[in-house]
């Protein structure tokens, strides 16, 4: 069969749409192929009594870069959405990340010079118990995160949340999953500390319809039911997929952690006050409750719509059969992606981008950052 593209992209979700819009402009011909029934990938949405619903979790854009802000912002309008989540321990609500409101609640302090004592104070204990065990080194999330923070916001804040997220104690998973944690000894609720923020007008769908308007793309189609036939349409292959598929499992299935989601439509215009809340006690068994209006529905607009809609997260472990969305990046999955990685890099007309072909947790402006630069690497623009 002649190659017919100059890009079979599998996937369309934020990689695949990007990559694809990006070559098109420049004057290659683009096939985009989609197993879902919709694109969008996780980024998609659907509007149910008039809200647009993250049907996948929680998206807020927020980047630093801005050629990432320029180009998404050429698309769509975006709006003034800041990410400020709360989280519920013990019947009580703290401001994340930790900052001064935290410490507030959590001890009474009300200047920064009082809250920095008081962490000190936590940290010097938790780093001396340690030091009594024989341990230097954290050997694992639980000693890392009582480390930088102490036993008091470990227990309320991270310890429960986490195991819940992660199906594991914390003493069990690696400390390299926190690296650090943000405290700000500021009044100031505002999760990232990026210069731009905000969510699409109208949600996620219209900035995946301008990405995709000069492609041909075809939903409801799996790469692998005839990855010959498809991958013979054109010279070049932008694949999102899984990795491990990809090359058939030669070398084993790498693990996932999954999201299963309750969505509910509530006769009340405003559930929570807040688009985020997270759950930090072991139970309940949800990790948290996004309420979807508060992405685009601000002050008293908030009443404008008499309903609302809520959808609880329950992380649970990845199987054959359900979608997979957070890579476990231990040691053991590690090597095995490594080994994956080495074939992919040898491929000389397939690429492979995204969380899935990378087995990396990608926010979207790093997402959107590496299609432009592959693109840049094998579709440049034609003289």
């Amino acid at each position: 069969m002649p190659e017919k593209y100059d890009f079979l992209i599998v996937g369309a979700g934020l990689f695949g749409a990007t990559f694809a819009h990006i070559a098109s402009s420049r004057g290659y011909k683009c096939l985009v192929i989609e197993k879902r029934n919709e694109p969008g990938g996780n980024i998609r949405c659907e509007n149910i009594a008039g809200i647009n619903v993250h049907k996948y979790g929680a998206h807020i854009f927020h980047t630093s870069d801005s050629r990432v802000w320029k180009y998404v912002n050429d698309l769509v309008a975006f709006n003034r959405y800041t990410n400020s989540p709360v989280a519920s321990y013990g019947g009580k609500l703290y401001n994340l990340p930790f900052n001064m409101n935290t410490f507030y609640a959590l001890w009474g302090c009300k200047t920064p010079a009082e809250a920095m004592s008081k962490l000190e104070e936590e940290r010097k204990e938790a780093v001396s118990k340690l030091t009594e065990e024989g341990i230097s080194q954290p050997r694992n999330l639980e000693e890392q995160a009582l480390t930088l923070v102490g036993k008091d916001i470990y227990t309320r804040l991270i310890k429960g949340y986490t195991e819940k997220q992660w199906g594991r104690k914390c003493s069990e998973l690696p400390a390299f999953i926190i690296k650090r944690l943000p405290v700000r000894l500021t009044f100031d609720n505002n999760y990232f500390n990026d210069l731009y923020q905000g969510i699409p007008e109208g949600g996620y769908n219209p900035l995946i319809s301008k990405m995709l308007a000069g492609c041909e793309v075809v939903c409801g189609c799996d790469y692998f039911d005839d990855r010959e036939k498809y991958g013979n349409l054109a010279h070049h292959i932008v694949f999102t997929g899984k990795i491990d598929r990809f090359y058939d499992y030669r070398f084993g299935k790498l693990q996932y952690r999954s999201v299963r989601f309750e969505t509910e439509t509530l006769n009340t215009p405003n559930y929570q006050g807040v688009a985020v809340v997270n759950y930090t006690d072991t139970e309940p068994a949800w990790t948290r409750i996004i309420e979807h209006k508060h992405f685009e529905s601000f002050g008293d607009r908030v009443y404008d719509n008499p309903f609302t809609v809520i959808s609880k997260e329950y992380s649970t472990e990845w199987h054959d059969g359900i979608e997979p969305f957070y890579p476990v990046n231990d040691d053991s999955n590690t090597a095995v992606y490594i080994k994956y990685k080495t074939l992919a890099d040898k491929e000389s007309h397939v690429s492979f981008g995204g969380r899935l072909a990378e087995y990396k947790y990608y926010d979207m402006a790093p997402v959107i950052s590496r299609a432009m630069e592959l693109a840049d690497n094998v579709a440049p623009e034609k003289s």
